[in-house]
Formats: C-alpha cells, structure tokens, sequence
C-alpha cells in the first residue's frame, strides 16, 4: 500500500469512519479518565468508571486496526514534527490500554489494583494529550491556513467533519453515561428515628446518656454501619473480617451478659437509660434508634450480629478522651449497588471498590485510629448523676492508666508502647490494607496487617457464642494472658517472660512447728494499664497457692474452688467491690446504681503487689510451695443471676503463671 501523496486522500483520511470512532473512543476515555481522576466521588464517577472500562475494551481491536493501516500509509513519508507526536501518542495509547488491561483484570480477579500500574494509566492519560493534541491541531491548521487553494479547502472540510463526528459521538457516549446516572436508584436510607422513639433527655441529645455523635445531629440507617461480611466475602478483606469475626468488638452486642444486664437496666430506668451502653456496645442499633420503648432486645439485627462493625468503627472522625463513647461518627456514602444482594451487582460493586479504591481508602483509613486517644473513647468510663442520681464517679480507665504509666513516653515512638501495638500485633498479609507509611517502625510494602482480633482477657464469649474460629481465638488469648504470645515489633520494649509474673519468697530451712510465712509477689510486667482491668466488679483475678509434703500431702492451700467454682473465701484476690448510695454491693454489673467502691485492688503498670501466707511446718524433710494467679472473665454469682444456677456455665479459668519453691525441713531441736 503506497501512502497518500494526493490532498484528496488526505481530505479522504479525515472522513474515515474508523478514524472518527478511535478518536471519539480516546476522547472519552480520556475525558472520563480526567473525570474521575479529578472529580469527587460520586455516582455519575462510578458510572464513568464501568463505562470508561468497558469503552477500553471496546476500543482495543479498531485502535490496533487503525494504528496498523495509519502505520503502513505514514511510515515512508519525510519525518516532521507531526510524524514524531504521532509516534509518542501510539507509545502512550499503547501504554494506556495496556495497563488499562492490568487494571481491570486486577479489579475483576484480584483483591486490589497495583499502585504501580495505576501511576502509570495516569501518567500516560497526560503524556497522551500532551502529544496527540499538536499530531491533531498542526495539519488542522495548514487546512485552514490553505483553505482558499481547492486542496486546502477539501482537506479543511474533512477536518470539520472528522470534528463535528467525533464530537457527536463522543457526546453521545456521554449520554449513556447521563442516561445511567438518571435510571440508577439507589437503595434509600432510612435516616430518621422511629416514630416512638423517646427523647428524654432533650432533642439536642438524642443518644444520651451515651457521649457519642452523629455528624447530623440525627439517626443513621442501620445499613449504613453494617455490612462487615461483604469485606470478607468480597475477597479483599477476608484475613481481616475472618479475625474480626471472632473477636470482642463483633460480638460486643450480642455478648448474653451484655443482653441480660441491659433488659435489666431497661426494666429498673427505662429502655432510654440503656443508650449509655450502645455507645460502645452497640452502635448501630443506637444510631439507627433501635434503643427505645417496644424495641425487641433493644438492638437492630445488623447491630446485635455485628456490634463494633468494621464501618463504625472506621467511620469515626472526632474522639474525646473523657470516654463514656465520646466520638463523632460518620455515614459514608456507598458505592453503586453496595447494599445490593443481587450476584451480578455484588461483583460490579467489588469492581467499583478496587479499581476506583481513592474514596474506599479516604473515607474509612486515617491516621485517628491509630493513636491511643481514638481507644480511649469507649476504653474509659464514668457514671454521673444522670445516671447513678448522686454524682460522677470513674470507671474502668485503661487509657489514664497507660498514659501515665512507663510505657508513655510522648515524642518518643522508640521508648512508647501504644494501643495497637500490643493488642493489634502485625499478621503477615495478603490483605489489600498491607503496608503502612504512618507507622514509624512500618513501610507501604510490609506486606503485614494489624489483627482485627483485638486480643485481650476474654477466653469465655467466643466458645460460649459458638463463633466461628473460637477454638483457635482462645488459645491466642490464653497464650497472650500468659505473656507467651510473641510480639518481635516491640520485643526490644519489654522484659520477656509472663505479662504478670508471680515469684514465690519462701524460707530455705524450717524445722516442724515453726511459722511459716511466704510470700507470692505479683508484677505487672507487660500490661499497658492496670492489671486486672475492665470491669472489676465482674473480673476475678486471685493468687492460688498450695503447699503440700514431699509424699504429696496438703499443708496449706488457699485460693481453690469449690464444686459451685466459688472461689474461697479469704483468698487474695484482685477486684472491686462497687456499692450504691445505701452501701449495697453492686453484684450483678448494675453499675448505673454505682456510687462508690468499698474495696479495688488492681497493679498499676511496673509496679508489684504482695500476698502473705503463713502456716505452721509439718513433720517432713522437705516442703513443695506452688503459686499460680489465675484469671477468668466473669465470676460464677454473676453467671448464677444471668442465666440461672441449673445453666451449668462457668467461665474458664486461665493460670497466668507461676511458680514453684522447695523449703528444705530440718530435724528437730
């Protein structure tokens, strides 16, 4: 094929419909491109982004088939300035669509577009326009510098029409993006309270006497915070929800100890008073105004199945570290088809999510959660006279504890031990939120992730609950209890050995008759904050010690259970004893009658405490002493009152550690 030498071929060139479709093709997709590139988040962005990608596909057999024929009637003429801008936007199309083919594979198959290729479809979008505008514009203007000559004239008027086509076409390729826009309609939300909902404490405080806020002022639908599945079964978050699923954030709501002590503060004050607790143990059904009268269970289905959802909790924006859920919540806007069960729509909304990622990652990650501070919203708590009719009173305080304790150290990352270091150890990671540049030990290509387990105290819910995963989940925490769970990160921060060590100081010698004393000194090694901590009316945490002869007999013992799993009175115990205002005990977690506490024993972080046994020595040669501090999440008079004395349900008990010491008896004087 010889190239065009005659003004008629070029005029003839100009015409081709091939040439007008390309051209219309490539300048909708860099349009869109720009477009969503460069606008907000939006639906008719969404829809560009599914159309843009379908036009790519679409244009990739008559590019190649222009590209091709242009090349043969081209390539023997003079080189010009117009031939080498040819040759870069070839290159840079060629790039385009290529990584556009990443791209969207990427998106359909995979768990995340690659930053790497996606630079690159931008970078090349620019290069693009920066060489196929002058390719385009220069012989535009020789026609219309030459339009009073015949031939000028001819090729000018193929100019205009190549323009007016393209134009028309590309236009109407944006009426199917208008028309799509228009048609969509999206599941509505529900953002109002129902209609029995009861405003008690003033229609400025719909939530009280929870802390926490919308940044309406108002209700949000309940769907807006669910949905934590579709991050696990979507594939891209599945090693995170698979750890969340199990862990005390998702069954913050549906906990039975939570459910009953709540029906009870709703039967003595009113559903109203029990939005004190949704703040941090159900949120969704707060926010969605599930926590009013003639509310079953007080709570929505979406927030009794996920509790502290992974939306809620990455949807907050603002926090206050007076506690008592103290935070500003958001609703993010969805993706098309998000809250869909429909398959095809399901797969186009994961499609959406991976490869138009920017508002996903701006609207639910930021630097907040990261910092002690956003915990300290819910892991703080206090009751006042709105609650308990008298006066404020502190509640467990994990956060004050830690700041300052010796694992605080502001403005020094090196020496400072946080939040999520200890309880969202790094988890190597195929996950698409691997990496992170705001950590200062950590790099965008770590390829780890923080658990979503949340690891911390509770070996009981999960087994109880028959959550998937709970098995392994309680063998972590038991493991993490005893101090035996490594943390390489921040092994260089700490002492190895047990979190709470127990070191039993006995006598080397005594003879029979003599008073024994000994001593088990409990130290908080590792704990962040208080050790016990949470609430101590319902936590236990005792030192057992057993002494017994060299043939096995028992000498002393203090500390057991008994068959009912009470623990024996007079045993050295970690606790709280909180009391009413007429001195009652605050036995079943009814904390909103809370006025005082008659007796709290906890170790504050580095510090030691110390139990005393004494007893008189046997006739022996030698004596064995063993020390254990056990633990266990909820004492058996409250599960007795919870589900009943016949329930058969014990929380386990977990031996944080201990020791063992020989005392060597003398012969007689």
């Amino acid at each position: 094929m010889t190239a065009p030498n005659q003004n008629a071929d070029r005029a003839g060139e100009w015409r081709r419909r091939l040439l007008i479709t390309v051209s219309a093709l490539l300048g909708f997709e860099t349009l869109t491109g720009l477009a969503v590139y460069l606008l907000p988040f939006s639906v008719s962005n969404q829809v560009m982004v599914l159309v843009h990608t379908v036009a790519g596909l679409v244009l990739v057999p008559p590019f190649a088939w222009y590209q091709v024929r242009h090349w043969q009637l081209y390539r023997r003429l003079r080189p010009t300035h117009v031939m080498l801008t040819g040759y870069f936007a070839l290159a840079a199309t060629i790039t385009l669509l290529a990584s556009g083919l990443v791209l969207t594979w990427q998106a359909l198959f995979g768990i995340r577009i690659s930053r790497g290729w996606d630079l690159c479809h931008v970078v090349a979008t620019f290069a693009l326009i920066a060489s196929v505008l002058p390719h385009v514009l220069a012989p535009a203007v020789r026609a219309v510098r030459a339009r009073s000559t015949a031939a000028g004239s001819a090729i000018l008027s193929g100019v205009r029409r190549f323009g007016y086509a393209t134009g028309f076409l590309t236009v109407g390729l944006f009426s199917l993006v208008a028309l799509a826009v228009a048609t969509y309609r999206p599941v509505p939300m529900i953002n109002e309270f129902p209609a029995d909902y009861s405003l008690v404490f003033g229609p400025d405080r719909p939530f009280a006497p929870s802390l926490a806020r919308t940044s309406t002022g108002g209700a949000l639908d309940a769907r807006s915070l669910a949905g934590s599945k579709d991050c696990g079964t979507s594939g891209c978050h599945r090693e995170i929800y698979e750890e969340w699923q199990v862990s005390a954030h998702r069954y913050a709501a549906m906990d039975p100890a939570f459910q009953k002590v709540q029906s009870v503060m709703a039967e003595q004050n009113g559903p109203e008073s029990t939005r004190y607790c949704g703040g941090c143990h159900d949120p969704i059904s707060l926010f969605s105004g599930a926590k009013t009268l003639f509310s079953p269970k007080l709570s929505s289905q979406a927030g009794y199945q996920e509790g502290v959802s992974c939306i809620v909790c990455h949807a907050i924006k603002e926090t206050d570290v007076k506690g008592n859920a103290q935070y500003l919540i958001t609703q993010p806007s969805r993706y098309l088809f998000e809250l869909s069960e429909a398959p095809l729509e399901r797969r186009v909304r994961d499609f959406l999510i991976r490869s138009y990622p920017r508002y996903h990652i701006e609207s639910l990650q930021h630097k907040l959660f990261k910092s002690p501070e956003f915990c300290a919203a819910c892991h703080k708590q206090f009751i006042d006279e709105e609650i308990n009719q008298v006066g404020w009173v502190q509640l467990q305080n994990q956060y004050d504890n830690w700041r300052k304790s010796r694992w605080n150290h502001p403005g020094d990352a090196g020496r400072t031990i946080e939040c999520r270091e200890c309880h969202m150890p790094l988890q190597d990671s195929r996950d698409p939120g691997a990496g992170d540049d705001r950590d200062y030990n950590r790099t965008p290509g770590d390829r780890r992730h923080r658990s979503h387990r949340f690891l911390g105290a509770n070996q009981f819910m999960p087994v109880l609950l028959k959550l998937p995963g709970a098995a392994e989940h309680v063998a972590l925490t038991e493991k993490w209890l005893r101090g035996q769970l490594a943390v390489p990160e921040i092994a260089d921060k700490w002492r190895p050995g047990p979190a709470v060590p127990i070191e039993l100081v006995v006598p080397d010698t005594v003879r029979p008759g003599d008073p024994v004393a000994i001593q088990a000194v409990i130290t908080n090694n590792k704990v962040g904050h208080d050790f016990p901590t949470g609430p101590l009316d319902i936590i236990q945490s005792w030192v057992e010690v057993v002494v017994t002869t060299g043939d096995g007999r028992v000498v002393f013992r203090t500390g057991e259970r008994d068959g009912k799993h009470f623990i024996a009175p007079g045993s050295f115990i970690f606790k709280a004893e909180p009391v009413d205002q007429y001195g009652n005990l605050i036995d079943r977690h009814n904390l909103w009658e809370m006025v005082g506490v008659r007796f709290r024993r906890a170790v504050f972080p580095g510090f030691s405490d110390r139990a005393d046994f004494a007893f008189t020595a046997p006739r022996a040669t030698e004596l064995r002493v063993s020390a254990r501090l056990m633990y266990r999440k909820i004492d058996q008079f409250l599960l007795n009152f919870l589900f009943g004395k016949d329930a058969g349900i014990t929380a386990p008990v977990t031996a944080v550690s201990e020791d063992h010491q020989t005392i060597v008896v003398a012969a007689p004087r």
